[in-house]
């Protein structure tokens, strides 16, 4: 049987002809070249900055009075007590600061609500400012929704459920006198207004969170069992 020879010596490197290396050249370069352009194409795609979804949170009513512009002072007033969304502070005393500014403005047409969601968020920095361009766009739309989504987010229920029980466990401290005693626990009540104790339970707690000298004290003033 005989065995058909290569036209190509043994272990030597095969040429390809130049008329035939254009050819393969001709087909594989354009398909490298959409390659290349669709990868750039791609990562401009995925750089570029998305346009869908943003936009302010807060949706403000339509407003029917004529030059009606925020001045730039009332806003200066509004920033100079910003609220961080620190640990240490307390949103609902920002929301009552707050309040007692913009009570004090008055504007024809112009519902005092109106004026509140415009400039509150002026008085948030750091992380409270953060907070708020993350919400999505068009969830606020009244001031209690603000209020109630501010609350929340920097005053969570475990928070509240903290500060509930320390005043619960309210004791007078060792050489603290009756008036020191007094100012701690109605601080502890400052800082949870929402804790849901009524008056009575308030002095209950109070009273029996006194040493027994104290508690002796207020009975005689009451003239018996307080």
């Amino acid at each position: 049987m005989r065995t058909r020879r290569s036209n190509y010596p043994n272990n030597s490197n095969v040429t390809i002809p130049r008329r035939r290396r254009r050819q393969v050249s001709n087909i594989v370069e354009p398909e490298i070249r959409t390659i290349v352009e669709m990868a750039e194409r791609t990562m401009e795609e995925l750089l570029r900055a998305p346009t869908e979804g943003y936009g302010e949170a807060i949706v403000l009513p339509e407003i029917n009075a004529d030059h009606f512009e925020i001045k730039t002072n009332l806003l200066q007033l509004v920033q100079a007590n910003p609220f961080y969304g620190r640990e240490s502070e307390n949103p609902h005393a920002h929301i009552n600061s707050f309040k007692r500014i913009t009570s004090t403005l008055r504007f024809r047409n112009v519902p005092n609500d109106v004026i509140k969601l415009m400039m509150f968020p002026y008085s948030l920095e750091g992380a409270a400012k953060t907070w708020y361009e993350k919400e999505p766009p068009n969830s606020i739309l009244t001031w209690e929704d603000l209020v109630t989504k501010f609350v929340n987010q920097f005053f969570p229920p475990s928070k509240t459920t903290h500060l509930k029980n320390e005043i619960s466990r309210f004791t007078q401290k060792f050489e603290e006198t009756f008036s020191e005693a007094w100012e701690r626990f109605k601080e502890l009540l400052r800082a949870c207004p929402h804790h849901g104790f009524t008056e009575l339970t308030q002095v209950d707690t109070f009273y029996n969170g006194l040493n027994e000298n104290e508690q002796d004290s207020l009975n005689a003033a009451a003239g018996g069992n307080l």
